[in-house]
């Protein structure tokens, strides 16, 4: 694969954001840049270097760094909104910082503050942070066999395979779970370009077609004691890292259904033909497309008020630290991804149903926007969103610390 602006470790300088309303202002205005190339980029699974390059560099990579370290420190509404803007454009650039940000997260938890202080700085300067977290072949999604141990010379060594690695395959780093040699769950950050690493693009989804999410291959990988960080604790305090990740999640499937809505629209308009009994002389005028487009913008506004509302209730889990806090929060995330499953799959499906036969020609590649969402909102079973939710309401049950929510 091509590496340039891939470097290992060279000095990068990106611009720093300093604000909620300047984090907007610049993905809104790269959004516009990476819808114009994004079906193209789909089509022939070209991967997105150069727009990857001007994401990162833009600043809004760095925008989850807290103050103390330089960084904006946004609210996580105002990531999820980010995220939901970028995703609309593109789904596939909107979802490869999501392990980036999980990274991010999970050391402003679980860091050193010299770990804080030397990763954080990678961040704001533009630096990637790709990941190697899930693996195929284990009994669950969250067994891990990567296997992190005893090295010399102040350094643990890693062997294994992962798959589903969004983002390594254009990262400088790789954050990787592992498991050492007391079972304890262990997140070793790896420099991307050493020995024994070998990214692999075979990422063959139907779907989110250029995020990277292929195989990462751990053959005695050094790395540094100080790179390596605690991952999961089951005895520590519930925390806000897992509801960060999901929310990111559900602004992904937000804007990848807001797209879909909006293609229909313009198709309906423009292009396509009323239907004979409607008694109407444009399709946009057919009551009956009428009221489905109601609906369905219905379906799409509550989703982003319930992701608004968690990253709301996140902030204060963030602020706070309180069990009862990150339990609230990470409900109101789950409610969030309940509905932008169903609503973003429900705009792929409903551009054609109300834009008819045409849209389905295979130069248009609106099939993109239903192929996205139902690869993307696989990530973990909206089923169980329901079940923590439901059991929270009914048996005042806080969410289980194994699970995704």
């Amino acid at each position: 694969m091509p590496t340039d602006n891939i470097s290992s470790l060279a000095v990068r300088r990106a611009a720093v954001i300093d604000s909620d309303a300047q984090a907007l202002e610049v993905a809104r205005s790269l959004a516009g840049e990476f819808a114009r190339e994004a079906s193209q980029r789909d089509r022939a699974r070209r991967l997105p270097l150069p727009e990857l390059e001007r994401y990162s560099q833009s600043g809004l990579w760095g925008i989850t760094v807290p103050r103390e370290h330089g960084g904006a420190g946004v609210s996580r509404a105002t990531l999820a909104e980010v995220t939901a803007i970028i995703s609309a454009a593109d789904g596939s650039l909107g979802q490869i910082p999501q392990n980036h940000y999980y990274a991010l997260e999970v050391l402003r938890v679980n860091g050193s503050a010299d770990q804080q202080r030397r990763f954080y700085a990678r961040a704001l300067a533009g630096d990637r942070f790709g990941n190697a977290l899930a693996e195929t072949g284990t009994r669950t999604a969250a067994e891990r066999r990567t296997r992190l141990s005893a090295g010399v010379d102040g350094e643990w060594r890693i062997n294994g395979s992962k798959f589903y690695c969004t983002g390594a395959l254009y990262a400088q780093w790789i954050p990787t779970a592992t498991v050492d040699g007391d079972g304890i769950q262990r997140l070793a950050i790896v420099r991307r370009d050493s020995p024994g690493v070998e990214i692999i693009d075979d990422w063959s989804g139907f779907g989110q077609r250029v995020t990277g999410s292929g195989t990462v291959h751990f053959n005695d990988v050094a790395v540094p004691v100080e790179d390596v960080l605690l991952l999961a604790d089951p005895a520590a305090p519930p925390n806000t890292i897992k509801p960060l990740a999901q929310i990111v999640h559900a602004a992904i499937d937000l804007g990848i259904g807001q797209a879909a809505l909006a293609d229909a629209v313009a198709f309906v308009r423009e292009r396509s033909r009323p239907w004979i009994d409607a008694g109407v002389e444009r399709a946009a005028d057919d009551p009956l497309t009428i009221s489905e487009f109601g609906r369905l913008s219905i379906r799409l506004e509550a989703a982003r008020a319930l992701v608004s509302r968690a990253g709301r209730l996140l902030d204060t889990a963030t602020a706070s630290g309180t069990a009862a806090d990150v339990a609230a929060a990470s409900i109101a995330v789950a409610e969030a991804r309940a509905l932008t499953t169903e609503a973003s799959l429900a705009a792929g499906t409903k551009l054609f149903e109300l834009a008819g036969t045409q849209a389905t020609l295979d130069h248009l590649n609106l099939d993109r926007h239903w192929r996205n969402a139902r690869t993307h909102t696989l990530h973990d079973p909206v089923r169980w969103k329901r079940h923590a939710v439901g059991n929270y309401y009914l048996n005042d049950i806080a969410p289980g610390r194994a699970g995704t929510t």
